[in-house]
């Protein structure tokens, strides 16, 4: 391979913001104009904003293939534009010799300059990389049949993460569809969309109605928490908020240990199938979260710090209050009661305040938690996917470029 200055492999441009203060400048039929909160994907074919043809005579266009690279703040997104097009000033554009350079190519390799300019970023020495620093940087190229081959396997891997992640995002949007029309809103006691065969009005009753919430919790930190060996699981609130779903499978799903208790330093405390969580703690308004207990099969599991346990008085179908209680629906009701300015707290005194619906028929209940249990069943496979795809490609980063 041979060392070369992005300067030699092409044309580079600076991009530049047309007044804004002028609107003729822009229009909805335009080529694009990037910013970096424009670049979300390999390849550009849109933006917010796009210039009008007066507008192409102020900004600097440049043609399909221009690979553009973030060199302020958001340094590192770099896409390559489908189209001609234009950007701003936070870009700087590489448009390739494509008689010796291999677009794609380029585009992949970007990655690397960019860490060698957040590097420089990072040490104080080049916090902008305006278009001669940019021109000066050094990056390595074999020959053009090389870097095609690279080109088109890089290409290859980009479009699988892609159509993962499309689906992944396309389920998550679903969810939460369901989520506001599965359950009842607004004083309404039946939801927009039901399963066939179901009519009759969803109960509609008091938290301390539906809930025992005298289960102790405990107040054991992370430190006196691990994940090597111990007797009894600990559900820190911490991780309702940011790891588990809606239904925490005890069999499978990565719980800490207490560190040298066992059941008997929990009496009374100890959780099973259908008790429900709730993280009554949060920087922010995901305070309320909750989690359902399943799959325990004889585990013993137990309640952390800040966190408010609440056990159903009748038994429900496993799933559905974990889904119901964590919708739109219910969670609308804690936010004017949430208390707090850094942090934000739920009393135990105000989550009794709130109401609960849920359908009278339990085999309703099932199939509305299978629902979502399927839809996050397939979430998690796209997400893994897409970290599995992704890891690939960062390991191939590292050992086929010099």
């Amino acid at each position: 391979w041979e060392q070369r200055k992005l300067g030699e492999l092409g044309t580079i441009t600076t991009g530049n913001t047309p007044s804004t203060s002028i609107p003729d400048y822009y229009s909805d039929d335009g080529i694009v104009w990037v910013t970096p909160t424009d670049i979300c994907e390999n390849i550009t074919f849109d933006s917010a904003r796009k210039l009008s043809d007066l507008g192409q005579q102020v900004g600097r266009v440049v043609p399909k293939n221009t690979i553009l690279v973030t060199c302020i703040a958001s340094i590192g997104k770099n896409t390559m534009l489908g189209n001609t097009g234009s950007f701003n000033q936070q870009i700087n554009g590489l448009t390739p010799n494509e008689n010796k350079c291999d677009p794609y190519f380029l585009l992949t390799e970007s990655a690397l300059w960019s860490a060698k300019m957040k590097g420089s970023a990072a040490a104080g020495t080049m916090q902008i990389v305006n278009r001669t620093e940019f021109s000066e940087l050094k990056t390595w190229l074999p020959s053009l049949i090389e870097q095609q081959a690279i080109g088109v396997f890089f290409k290859q891997l980009d479009r699988l993460i892609t159509l993962h992640q499309r689906k992944y995002d396309k389920l998550v949007n679903v969810k939460k569809s369901m989520l506001e029309k599965m359950f009842p809103r607004d004083g309404k006691n039946v939801p927009e969309i039901r399963f066939s065969g179901f009519t009759e009005a969803w109960e509609q009753r008091k938290f301390d109605e539906v809930f025992d919430c005298t289960i102790p919790n405990n107040t054991l930190s992370r430190a006196e928490l691990n994940y090597e060996s111990g007797s009894v699981r600990n559900i820190h609130y911490g991780d309702i908020l940011i790891k588990y779903g809606s239904v925490v499978d005890v069999q499978n799903d990565e719980i800490p240990f207490a560190t040298g208790k066992s059941n008997d330093d929990f009496k009374g405390a100890l959780l099973q199938d259908g008790d429900i969580i709730i993280a009554d703690t949060a920087e922010d308004e995901t305070t309320g979260k909750a989690c359902e207990i399943g799959n325990s099969q004889g585990l013993d599991v137990v309640s952390g710090l800040h966190t408010m346990v609440c056990r159903p008085r009748n038994k429900m179908a496993l799933g559905y209050l974990g889904y119901y209680l964590n919708s739109d629906a219910y969670h609308h009701q804690l936010l004017p009661l949430m208390q707090g300015i850094k942090v934000l707290s739920l009393s135990r005194t105000n989550i009794q305040k709130t109401m609960v619906c849920y359908p009278k028929s339990k085999a309703e209940q099932q199939l509305i938690a299978d629902c979502f249990r399927s839809l996050d069943h397939l979430i998690t496979l796209h997400q893994r996917e897409v970290e599995k795809l992704q890891n690939i490609k960062n390991q191939c980063l590292e050992k086929m470029f010099v």
